[in-house]
């Protein structure tokens, strides 16, 4: 008896992904510079856009400051850096955002945030244009249906800081269409990125494991069992971790780290994902972290001094 197999057909054979030559980022801030900075980089002409004038001066001199740092490490040479820089174009306007091919969101990790940015952003686009967000935890499937292109929306979530860190997880939703995921794949490998492929559950892959590891090293504290020095020296050279649980959550900003296990809980409903009230009183004092000055450790002495 024999068995005609039927060879498998590879999609991404069959499917021709739209170019992407020009490129729009919406936010100013540490992901929102990071990513134009790559982008930038990698040769392609970015809008970054933002609401604030400041913001986007404060960005520009981020991404001047990064570069050189670059430059100093001969990682990219100083022609590099001055083409790169010319190619940022800036903007409060999302009428700028006419010729992109993808606009990437890299806005505050609120739902209700994005989708006004969402709202405002589409009806500026021209039809071919592709939309990521850089959400770490919120369904892209739910974001993407707030838009007039489902079909044309995907998840892209950078790591912090952009320049530095390997990884984009990309997450597809629901609608996502193939040539839209080949197109952001191809466009990750040529800023440089490994990618991860992650299913639209809540917090993908990263956050899904890194955050609840915070959130328990906040109840440690919260319950006494550590002081903040005690829990973050344990990790750092119990664990091999590069930082502590707690330092970590300065940097990527405590009301970030809330918001994600708020996700979590309210997506998976388990009790394991409950965010430590100690996280939720820090976040209302607003003790965020690095960004303001303070959380788990104070920034305003060298070297920075545990708060509790």
């Amino acid at each position: 008896m024999t068995v005609d197999v039927k060879p498998t057909l590879d999609i991404g054979q069959l499917v021709e992904p739209p170019p992407i030559a020009r490129v729009g980022v919406i936010g100013g801030g540490q992901m929102g510079n990071g990513i134009t900075h790559v982008c930038a980089l990698a040769g392609l002409p970015v809008v970054l856009l933002d609401v604030k004038a400041e913001a986007l001066t404060k960005a520009m001199a981020t991404m001047a400051r990064n570069m050189e740092r670059q430059v100093n490490r001969s990682i990219i040479s100083s022609d590099d850096r001055d083409a790169a820089l010319a190619r940022v174009t800036t903007s409060t306007d999302y009428e700028a955002f006419g010729e992109a091919d993808l606009v990437i969101e890299a806005a505050t990790e609120k739902e209700d945030v994005k989708r006004a940015i969402f709202s405002t952003l589409t009806p500026r686009l021209k039809p071919s244009c592709l939309i990521a967000s850089n959400t770490s935890s919120i369904s892209i499937t739910r974001l993407g249906a707030a838009t007039d292109r489902p079909e044309k929306f995907i998840g892209m979530h950078f790591m912090n800081p952009v320049p530095v860190m390997k990884l984009v997880e990309i997450i597809r939703g629901i609608a996502t269409d193939e040539p839209t995921f080949l197109a952001v794949q191809a466009l990750a490998r040529k800023l440089g990125k490994i990618v991860a492929v992650a299913e639209d559950f809540p917090a993908f892959i990263v956050n899904r494991i890194l955050v609840p590891m915070i959130n328990e090293a906040v109840y440690a504290l919260y319950e006494g069992v550590g002081s903040v020095s005690g829990i973050d020296t344990s990790m750092r050279l119990g664990a091999n971790h590069p930082m502590g649980p707690l330092e970590l959550a300065d940097f990527i900003g405590l009301d970030t780290c809330l918001s994600i296990m708020q996700v979590l809980y309210d997506g998976l409903s388990d009790s394991k994902y409950r965010p430590c009230p100690l996280l939720v009183k820090y976040v209302e004092a607003g003790w965020l972290g690095r960004k303001t000055g303070r959380g788990f450790y104070d920034y305003s002495q060298t070297p920075p001094r545990p708060t509790r």
